[in-house]
């Protein structure tokens, strides 16, 4: 059995949004690589299969111990619809892998110190077979088949760049384009750059949404966080200066004179990216919202659109994070 030590913490992560700026089509013809060198035997070090990597794991009470075999299904299950092409889970699973390797690496949590990984968004949503078949109902047989072949599929396999494990991060939905860290993130990566996406309204739930807030409530709101604003002019005069960045997100905005990055407002007024328009009125504030989540790495609606067009889990992962390869990880 393989146990992993903790690192050093290498990025701070906040949360972001993504919306769409380009009006181009998506290309799903762009070339990524055939085979990588780890999926042909190149890579150096001892390749760990998920059923010799031992995890220990929090569970909300205790620390037990679980195999990555064990422990990765239970995280597919909760952070991907099970519904989802078998193409797009197994790339999820591979994103997954990558995902707890990476964060082994940086050190454990402060919130289970004594444990690699744990059953709470702390580090996933990961969910019980039972509590995922309660859920499923009449499809949980045949959903729970597909989790585990996503994780049979990529044994061991893992996004690498320059040998180390990524940060393989994801998100429900862009608006076209993903993100670029730097522009959610404090660093820049080298792997998590914005790349377009094939989802759109007719494939995700939810993909625009309106979120009203009351005009006391959202100034309220604001001034807790920056008392330094001032609402004293009409509500025309309460949002202005919206600026967006390369991949069409709100890179910054100006509400009630104060300017703020668009991941700030998304943050503290609970949007669902930080892709935005807003609008003030007297008696309210309307924030209309395209796509869900941070907008950076993998779109879990978007590696579906691909998968359905016939790309394979290897080439949606090429797609979404650049410059990598995927092999057996040997630390």
């Amino acid at each position: 059995m393989r146990y992993w030590a903790a690192g050093l913490l290498l990025t701070v992560l906040l949360f972001g949004g993504g919306w769409l700026s380009s009006g181009a089509a998506p290309d799903v013809s762009r070339s990524v690589p055939g085979a990588d060198p780890g999926q042909t035997g190149e890579n150096a070090g001892q390749p760990a299969a998920d059923a010799d990597t031992l995890l220990r794991v929090w569970d909300g009470e205790q620390v037990v111990e679980m195999t990555m075999a064990e422990y990765l299904p239970g995280v597919v299950r909760g952070e991907m619809p099970a519904a989802f092409h078998q193409q797009a889970l197994d790339a999820q699973a591979v994103a997954e892998r990558t995902f707890i390797y990476y964060h082994m690496a940086s050190g454990r949590k402060a919130a289970h110190p004594d444990a690699d990984v744990c059953m709470d968004y702390c580090c996933n949503a990961y969910t019980s077979a039972q509590a995922a078949a309660e859920k499923w109902g009449d499809h949980a047989a045949e959903y729970e088949a597909k989790v585990q072949q996503a994780v049979r599929d990529t044994d061991g396999q893992v996004i690498l760049y320059n040998g180390q494990p990524i940060l393989a991060a994801f998100h429900s939905s862009s608006a076209g384009v993903t993100a670029n860290s730097g522009d959610v993130w404090v660093s820049t990566l080298p792997y998590l750059h914005s790349v377009e996406s094939p989802e759109g309204e007719d494939t995700v739930p939810n993909y625009y949404s309106v979120k009203e807030i009351p005009a006391a409530e959202f100034q309220q709101t604001f001034l807790a966080a920056y008392p330094e604003a001032s609402f004293a002019g009409g509500p025309e005069t309460w949002i202005t200066g919206r600026v967006e960045n390369a991949s069409g997100r709100v890179e910054s905005i100006c509400i009630g004179g104060v300017t703020v990055e668009g991941t700030q407002v998304r943050s503290l007024f609970g949007l669902r990216s930080a892709c935005f328009t807003a609008e003030a009125a007297a008696d309210r504030v309307i924030f209309r919202v395209t796509g869900f989540g941070h907008g950076v790495g993998m779109s879990q609606y978007g590696a579906n659109r691909l998968a359905q067009e016939g790309k394979s889990w290897q080439e949606i992962l090429h797609w979404y994070y650049t410059g990598v390869t995927i092999a057996p990880y040997g630390g």
